[in-house]
């Protein structure tokens, strides 16, 4: 099957087939796996036009809502760190879509950048794998007393959601406005300065713009690390903060498209979807099976394709 957008020939079920196998692994460590199907289109496939990166974002628009829709239902979503999120990564990569187009179309350049995003991904996986969390006992007496709670409200009706499940809000907003946002997550207390999330959200939706992801891989590292958020309660909000910027970045790269008439701008709609497709079954069943995998494995492995793609990414850049 021809892509003509992509201009390239591949056979219609290898895209479904290789989002599927990366979200399945991807989604065990809590990322989408965007980030790795930008090297896959342009390694193994041979897509490296700059629609390349509206093409991954079509994969996040139609592989993230199920993820939104699973933490919103659990009580998990904080919304006003949700709202900062998205306030603060749509002027971001609305620019960083411009870069991409206008300042990275030579392949080359742009998997030097490409290896820098996935390198600082690789590291911080690392770094957070071998650091000794003094919190972690705090986190993991939180998100047991969130996974007992979810179980006792099960209890009545064995795996049937009960009204009490659909109710249960573990997540309540103390305070919120233009300078601090306050909210509890059962017994702790959190507190985040406006601003700092605003000034974050907005570096990574220029660098999700360039790229082609959302930015929930970079964003959601911060949130646990520097801002000390509990990463049950961020995961929800750097999600759909993934979804309403892709879809913001594609709809960006369509509107560029006709101001550049010789270069690939507008995503492949068609191949973008058969991505996502493969996508939400990846996720769907890497959710369900993350029980059986320990958690520390599949981050260990995604670090290592991770830098290992980065450093190939890197050493085709200087000659080697």
């Amino acid at each position: 099957m021809f892509f003509q957008t992509a201009g390239i020939e591949v056979a219609p079920w290898v895209p479904p087939l290789a989002a599927f196998v990366v979200s399945f692994f991807t989604s065990m460590g809590g990322v989408s796996g965007a980030f790795l199907l930008l090297p896959f289109q342009m390694s193994f496939l041979g897509y490296t036009n700059p629609s390349v990166s509206a093409t991954n974002q079509v994969f996040n628009i139609v592989a993230t809502p199920g993820g939104v829709y699973r933490y919103w239902r659990e009580g998990r979503m904080v919304w006003p760190l949700t709202w900062m999120v998205i306030a603060g990564t749509l002027p971001g990569v609305f620019i960083g879509a411009f870069v991409r187009v206008s300042y990275l179309p030579n392949p080359k350049h742009f998997k030097l950048f490409a290896a820098g995003v996935l390198l600082y991904i690789g590291i911080k996986m690392v770094r957070d794998l071998l650091k000794k969390n003094k919190d972690q006992d705090s986190k993991a007496g939180s998100e047991k007393q969130f996974q007992e709670s979810m179980k006792r409200s099960r209890s009545k009706t064995g795996d049937a959601a009960t009204d009490e499940e659909k109710r249960l809000n573990p997540v309540t907003v103390t305070h919120f406005n233009l300078k601090r946002l306050g909210y509890t997550f059962y017994d702790e207390s959190f507190d985040v300065s406006f601003w700092g999330i605003f000034a974050l959200s907005f570096i990574v939706g220029i660098v999700g713009g360039i790229y082609g992801i959302g930015g929930g891989a970079v964003i959601a590292p911060f949130f646990v690390t520097f801002f000390g958020l509990p990463v049950y309660t961020v995961a929800g909000a750097a999600l759909m903060g993934t979804f309403v910027t892709s879809v913001a970045g594609v709809g960006f790269y369509q509107i560029l498209a006709p101001f550049y008439p010789n270069m690939s701008v507008a995503p492949d709609w068609i191949l973008g979807a058969l991505f996502g497709v493969g996508g939400v079954a990846g996720m769907y069943l890497g959710a369900r099976c993350q029980k059986f995998v320990p958690a520390v494995a599949i981050k260990w492995m995604l670090a290592g394709v991770i830098i290992f793609t980065a450093l190939k990414y890197a050493a085709t850049f200087l000659g080697f």
